[in-house]
């Protein structure tokens, strides 16, 4: 549903995105996660014809970014970090006058605003001026705009950014209820439990460049070495170490665990335990010790950086 390939986009003598390769495929969610500055608002801008790429090419939902720019528009669904609601309105006239603009049918409208105002639990405050709405209740409604003409692709730039955690708990609950609906979805931000939250895959980006993206797993891998398990015994080891087959590697122990890396787990944890269990210890527990996204991010911009240092 969408494919960018080598896309860039200069601002005189900057350049903000430099040659990014992406490829998002139906009901697919991928975060492309950043700092601030790091090109993720210019990518989106480009992904919705707001913004002609300066070199490179882009699709989305079959229609080139240049070329077709209003079957584009009229594909997308964009939440932005400013939204710009009408506070005067009520949501019901302000998701009227949105369906309209998309030349939606008067009945279909009608279906498609009670739907969408029942979806995000807003239908009890529909008679409400948005002025009145909390952050949160403001982001789902954005939101519900977005979503108002049952666009394919779905583009959402830092929807949770400046919001308390309820409100943002309230948003993230809402995206997730989207991944039902074969629905192309892009989340820009720099909000890494967000995205290790609702993405399928994740795509780093550093100065305009993607420099590590995959599915979290296969990053974590990539970026961090083997899955790291832990072993964890009833009772105290006492200074002994359990002999366990040659194909793991001990990494540290405690008074009653230790840990070890293993490349295949599904061959060899169930000889792990088979061996350990021969000897007579005892076992508590065994399970991967858990690596967050944020290990694997920091690990990639080092790299990057490292890269950028060396080739300075």
């Amino acid at each position: 549903m969408i494919q960018a390939k080598d896309l860039s986009k200069n601002f005189d003598d900057f350049q903000a995105v430099d040659g990014i390769n992406l490829e998002v495929g139906q009901g697919e969610v991928l975060a492309l996660l950043g700092p601030n500055g790091a090109g993720k608002t210019t990518t989106v801008r480009m992904l919705t014809s707001v913004l002609r790429p300066t070199g490179g090419s882009a699709r989305v939902a079959g229609y080139d970014v240049v070329t077709h720019p209003a079957q584009v528009r009229s594909s997308v669904g964009v939440l932005t970090e400013h939204h710009g609601l009408y506070d005067r309105m009520e949501s019901g006239e302000y998701l009227e006058f949105f369906g309209e603009i998309y030349e939606m049918g008067k009945e279909e409208r009608k279906r498609r605003i009670d739907e969408l105002l029942e979806r995000f639990g807003l239908a009890a405050a529909r008679g409400r001026r948005i002025g009145e709405y909390s952050k949160g209740m403001r982001q789902k409604l954005a939101l519900a705009r977005s979503l108002i003409h049952k666009p394919p692709v779905l583009l959402l730039d830092e929807p949770t950014s400046a919001m308390d955690p309820e409100s943002a708990r309230l948003v993230r609950d809402a995206i997730k209820d989207l991944q039902t609906d074969e629905r192309s979805v892009v989340i820009c931000t720099h909000n890494l439990v967000e995205a290790e939250e609702l993405a399928d895959r994740i795509a780093i980006i550093r100065h305009g460049k993607i420099i590590a993206q995959g599915v979290p797993d296969q990053l974590k891998t990539e970026l961090l070495g083997p899955p790291v398990f832990e072993l964890a015994f009833k009772s105290s080891l006492n200074g002994n170490t359990p002999e366990l087959p040659k194909e793991v590697d001990v990494l540290e122990k405690g008074k009653d665990w230790l840990r070890f890396i293993s490349t295949k787990p599904l061959e060899t944890n169930t000889a792990v335990l088979k061996r350990v269990l021969d000897q007579g210890y005892e076992i508590s527990r065994l399970s991967e010790v858990p690596r967050s996204l944020e290990e694997v991010y920091l690990q990639a911009v080092l790299i990057a950086a490292n890269k950028e240092k060396n080739h300075g």
